[in-house]
């Protein structure tokens, strides 16, 4: 996640942008589902065909486009339920291309079963970081705590994958490496926090329906 600086900084880049979308009334629904299907065809058209640097390039310009969604969302008046329902299963599914891209080359012509583990781990403990954080988030806890969240992944298999296409040894493999124990200390630290949060608590329960009412 970016810092609360990173994140002012990033706002006044796109907030000329989608003033201008805005007006032409591009709406910040529109711009999540192009970013997300542009990162899902760059990493099944590129990553997973071994073209491994246009791909890392490719999916990076549209998650760019996660950040002006938000920027256009505010532009908007805050952005709506659904559309933040949208921007976070977007994320979830570009990141399951890029690693599903990576598990799809390396386990066919890439040839490389370490890689295959790796990404697969990375994947599991990605959907875990971000399921600890929307499970805690719906029982009224906040959970906003780890080293690697979404932008530091995103950061480092891309990193990672564009070295590799550049013919980098091993330069993948330490960013899956470095990614894997950062996802797993993040897993843990959620983990911690929604503890210490819950301890004493009981789980909320869903009011009782009305008698008669059809069930």
């Amino acid at each position: 996640m970016l810092g609360g600086n990173a994140r002012a900084a990033v706002g006044r880049f796109w907030a000329p942008v989608a003033a201008r979308l805005l007006r032409l009334g591009v709406t910040a629904d529109t711009v999540t589902v192009t970013g997300t299907l542009g990162a899902v065809a760059g990493s099944v058209l590129l990553i997973a065909t071994g073209r491994l640097f246009w791909g890392a390039f490719t999916v990076t310009l549209f998650v760019l486009l996660d950040m002006l969604d938000g920027a256009l969302a505010r532009a908007q008046g805050g952005g709506s339920l659904f559309g933040a329902v949208l921007d976070s299963t977007g994320d979830r599914a570009a990141d399951a291309a890029v690693f599903g891209a990576l598990v799809w080359w390396f386990s066919g012509a890439g040839d490389d079963r370490l890689l295959v583990l790796l990404a697969l781990l990375c994947l599991v403990l990605g959907v875990l970081t971000s399921y600890v954080k929307a499970r805690a988030e719906g029982l009224g806890l906040t959970c906003d705590v780890g080293v690697v969240e979404r932008t530091e992944r995103l950061i480092l298999v891309l990193t990672g994958t564009g070295f590799a296409g550049l013919g980098i040894p091993y330069a993948l493999h330490v960013a899956l490496g470095l990614l894997l124990v950062g996802s797993a200390v993040t897993v843990g630290q959620r983990f911690a926090a929604v503890r210490r949060q819950s301890r004493g608590r009981p789980l909320p329960t869903a009011p009782s329906p009305p008698p008669g009412s059809p069930t």
